[in-house]
């Protein structure tokens, strides 16, 4: 089962992504992941990107791409893989088609998760995270909060929002989200393996997935 998971920041998509690789048995894959793994192996293309890395460059779609088609085919990929987080651009979207088309890999399913807005911004501004760089616990006030308020229940030390976390940042996010990765939606809605999902609740969101396979 080879899957694109698409959706706006906040709206799941490394939850969702999680459950169906424990479900399905497959890989999700974010293109984090892969960065920092080629990274730190010192590959040819880990340390070419490590250079616009370090000037605080995005790093180019053709070196992300030739990270893509290395981790595709290694052997943990071959029952499937969930790419999660990427594309995010039109371009990546038809290189990635183009790539998948070489390697002989179908797609199976692309799903968007939908969340309203201010559901997106209530998650996103919920997350508070421990201040001592050793530990950088992570909770969330409605859902998962320190069992003392604004305090760390692991090391003690205080818990804060991140600057990347405001509401204001946010809402910019969300507005690059849907200036840049927005339109991959009707592009994708053109495949047959496209659909939407609500994404509200995992546990439904997943149910409602399942019975698309």
């Amino acid at each position: 089962m080879r899957v694109i998971m698409l959706g706006a920041p906040g709206a799941g998509k490394g939850t969702m992504s999680a459950l169906m690789e424990k479900k399905y048995g497959i890989v999700q894959i974010s293109t984090g992941d892969i960065l920092r793994a080629e990274v730190k192996a010192e590959t040819d293309l880990g340390l070419k990107a490590s250079e616009f890395m370090n000037r605080g460059d995005l790093v180019p779609d053709d070196i992300i791409l030739g990270m893509m088609k290395n981790r595709l085919q290694k052997n943990d990929c071959s029952g499937g893989f969930i790419l999660d987080g990427f594309p995010r651009t039109l371009k990546q979207a038809e290189d990635l088609g183009m790539m998948l088309e070489r390697l002989g890999m179908g797609l199976d399913a692309v799903i968007n998760l939908e969340v309203p807005e201010d559901l997106l911004i209530r998650r996103l501004t919920s997350r508070r995270t421990c201040s001592n760089p050793s530990c950088q616990a992570v909770y969330n006030i409605y859902t998962m909060p320190p069992k003392k308020e604004g305090v760390c229940d692991i090391c003690g030390a205080e818990i804060i929002q991140r600057e990347d976390e405001t509401e204001e940042v946010i809402r910019k996010r969300l507005a690059t989200y849907n200036e840049k990765t927005a339109p991959l939606i009707r592009y994708y809605s053109g495949y047959d393996v496209f659909f939407s999902v609500p994404c509200l609740e995992a546990g439904e969101t997943m149910d409602k997935i399942v019975e698309r396979f």
